[in-house]
């Protein structure tokens, strides 16, 4: 059923696509993030912003039909994006009111551990835009990121706890994967100080 967007009349959305049920992304809403979080920095040209996405996506995490997300056109049809000035055909596009209540619902989200490709994207995605929410909100998703350091921890040191004795490569393949870990935990946790110092 579509339904008129809030403050938007005459616009309608299409069915919405929810998250996973423990409120991380589905692999296409990184890419539906990727295209509002750009417009929400400035207007942009059709072209112009569907060559950033690709580009930004591509070359995080590589060419992925898990991340054939949602068409411009489909951002502009649910009156997330509209075109800017007197809205001709060359006008640049600008994210709305509606856009930037759906950028700060995907950049809230939480986060899944592993660290896998799709979730070095969003975490890459929320670094980039991290600066767009209100400082509460930036810290929480700093708590958020550690949590999720911490899990995968964890579980890196269980799996090399119990192959300790294991002949081959894996241990050492695991201590390489437990230090990125690690270094990637002391990185959250000092952008969590940074932001507390931040009114």
């Amino acid at each position: 059923m579509k339904l008129p967007l809030p403050g938007h009349p005459g616009t309608f959305s299409l069915p919405y696509r929810p998250m996973y049920r423990d409120n991380t992304l589905i692999p296409s809403e990184a890419i539906r993030l990727l295209a509002l979080g750009i417009l929400a920095t400035g207007e942009m040209p059709y072209a112009e912003l569907a060559s950033e996405v690709r580009y930004f996506a591509g070359h995080v995490v590589g060419p992925s039909l898990d991340l054939v997300g949602s068409p411009i056109e489909v951002l502009k049809v649910e009156g997330l994006i509209g075109a800017a000035g007197d809205g001709g055909a060359d006008a640049a596009l600008r994210i709305t009111q509606a856009g930037r209540d759906e950028l700060i619902r995907l950049l809230t989200s939480n986060l899944r551990a592993p660290v896998s490709d799709i979730n070095k994207l969003i975490i890459t995605l929320k670094m980039r835009f991290l600066h767009l929410l209100e400082p509460g909100d930036r810290r929480l998703q700093a708590e958020i990121l550690i949590e999720m350091c911490e899990r995968q921890l964890v579980r890196l040191t269980e799996l090399r706890a119990h192959h300790a004795e294991a002949p081959g490569h894996l241990s050492r393949w695991l201590d390489h994967e437990i230090d990125q870990s690690r270094a990637r935990l002391d990185w959250f946790r000092d952008l969590r100080v940074g932001l507390d110092k931040l009114p």
